[in-house]
């Protein structure tokens, strides 16, 4: 009996489901495309009026400046030929040119120099306790606020050379009449003491702000470890200051290399001395430019000037940072550094900064 075998049909597979396709990438909608581009361009428009101010009032004079400098050009007659680096070669060949630098360095050192230590002084005062704080620090500030025409009155009066009030001071004491006006080395002390009376106060204000900011943990740390108030002062305070100290510098080498008012105003006859005795850079830029009518070459001196004073204030500034930079290596023992924090590992015993 034969038997046959009836293959069992394929199991039923269950149905897959069906693929849809991928979507298309839609991108991002409009809202969330402004807000990528907000993130990214909010920044730059917030800085933007700085910047913007800075090419209309600063950048464009100033390139505009060299470019007058390149041409020979009248005040009334407008723009002449094409001469090339010829204002600079005269300028630079011009011993008045040079008569005006050396006044200018020398009365912004003999400005500069007093004011800054004058200022780093009184703020150190002002930062202590004092009574009626408010009052001393808005006294300081008195002389900047007085216009220079006032201050130039005022100090020209006194620097008088037959009725000043500092001649016949000296006279009391059977010493000669300085004459203020027509010498060289006296007129620079005049003109700086002018300006040191009207600055000195405005930069002592910002250098009180700075040493407002020194926490003063780290000097009664310092206190603690022995250190008396001039060692904290020059090994806390100064080192902790040094960015607003550096600005200070900074600008107070813009001004001093600018001065034009003190010295205008100082002798309004002569506008620098009769042998141009304490006649700046700008005061000659002055003259070259509403005097000789030579828009040229007073545009060279301008340029010339800039350089000079970007080239003395980045060397400010080295040195500055270098000094403020500087510190002590340590030394074992848990000694203080100048930055008021302790280093090196101690043995037990403190030992600080010594008088």
């Amino acid at each position: 009996m034969t038997t046959t075998t009836t293959p069992a049909p394929p199991a039923a597979t269950a149905p897959q489901p069906e693929r849809k396709p991928p979507l298309a990438f839609t991108g991002l909608t409009r809202r969330q495309r402004l807000g990528k581009w907000d993130v990214k361009l909010s920044p730059y428009l917030y800085i933007s009026p700085f910047f913007i101010l800075f090419g209309l009032i600063g950048l464009f004079p100033l390139l505009y400046t060299f470019v007058v400098s390149l041409y020979d050009w009248h005040l009334l007659k407008g723009q002449g030929d094409f001469i090339g680096f010829d204002n600079f070669v005269a300028v630079l060949g011009d011993r008045f040119f040079w008569n005006s630098l050396g006044n200018t360095l020398s009365i912004f050192l003999l400005s500069s120099i007093p004011q800054l230590a004058c200022a780093i002084v009184i703020a150190a005062i002002l930062d202590q306790h004092l009574r009626a704080k408010t009052f001393w620090r808005m006294s300081v500030l008195l002389p900047y606020i007085v216009t220079p025409v006032a201050v130039s009155l005022i100090f020209t009066n006194m620097f008088n050379e037959q009725y000043g009030l500092i001649n016949n001071f000296l006279g009391n004491f059977g010493i000669d009449a300085i004459p203020w006006k027509t010498e060289t080395l006296p007129s620079h002390i005049a003109i700086a003491t002018m300006v040191n009376f009207r600055w000195t106060g405005y930069n002592a204000l910002i250098l009180l702000a700075a040493m407002q900011s020194v926490p003063r943990d780290i000097h009664e740390s310092a206190a603690l470890d022995g250190a008396g108030a001039i060692r904290r002062f020059l090994s806390i305070t100064i080192p902790s200051i040094k960015p607003t100290l550096i600005f200070v510098i900074i600008t107070a080498t813009i001004g001093g290399l600018q001065i034009f008012s003190e010295p205008r105003l100082f002798d309004p006859v002569t506008a620098g001395g009769n042998a141009r005795q304490f006649q700046t850079t700008v005061l000659y830029l002055w003259e070259m430019a509403f005097f000789r009518l030579d828009f040229g070459k007073a545009s060279a001196i301008a340029f010339l000037l800039f350089l000079i004073i970007m080239a003395i204030g980045f060397v400010n500034f080295l040195v500055t940072t270098r000094i403020g930079g500087s510190e002590r290596t340590a030394k074992p023992g848990g000694k203080i550094g100048r930055t008021g924090t302790r280093t090196g590992t101690g043995t037990g015993t403190r030992k600080g900064l010594t008088k």
